[in-house]
């Protein structure tokens, strides 16, 4: 099986690893039980109608003001049957304004790459998305959010995201999110640290 290059895990390491003393210093101005510091990683699979794919994915997102955020996110996954690997790396700024104790309107702006080996494809796009993140109890989150997308060889689209996190502690929890656009989804589950 093939998989993503030593090159590519090395630097998402080393991202996850700065990330926390980047934004130690930072302070987001959230609602109540809400960070937008945190590193995860875990397991991904995309369901479509014409292929599925599975592997593996990462996400930092730091506070670098009261009310924005930077975030970034990386995955990598094999077409079924096959050894042809799909990356997909995103980078974007989100802004957070609180509207109750509990809940944030949440928008946020990402340039993103997807590459297919062996056949070349090298396709940049950027996306926004709008939605609402509340900490429902001091141990669950939940969000959703509406976005849109497009891309120079690819047709624009509207998806919608949902997600949640459960936490175990105050820093480490487990997070899943589901990204629905036109039939197809794309799934991630796996373990959170937060500060």
């Amino acid at each position: 099986m093939q998989r993503s290059s030593p090159k590519h895990r090395k630097f998402l390491i080393a991202l996850m690893a700065a990330l926390p003393a980047i934004g130690l210093a930072a302070n987001a101005s959230a609602a109540d039980g809400l960070s937008y510091n945190h590193v995860q990683g875990g397991y991904v699979a995309t369901n479509t109608d014409f292929a599925d794919a599975d592997g593996w994915g990462g996400e930092a997102s730091v506070a670098v003001s009261e009310n924005f955020h930077v975030f970034g996110g990386y995955n990598s996954q094999e077409l079924d049957n096959t050894s042809i690997d799909v990356e997909n790396w995103r980078a974007g700024l989100g802004y957070n304004h609180p509207v109750s104790s509990n809940t944030d309107l949440v928008t946020r702006v990402a340039y993103e790459n997807y590459q297919v080996d062996i056949v070349g494809f090298d396709e940049d796009a950027w996306s926004a998305e709008v939605g609402v993140r509340s900490a429902l109890t001091s141990n669950l989150e939940g969000y959703a959010m509406a976005g849109y997308e497009d891309g120079d060889n690819f047709d624009e689209g509207a998806y919608g995201r949902l997600g949640g996190q459960y936490k175990f502690t105050p820093n480490w929890g487990i997070t899943g999110d589901v990204k629905l656009s036109d039939g197809d989804q794309q799934w991630f589950v796996g373990p959170r640290f937060t500060w």
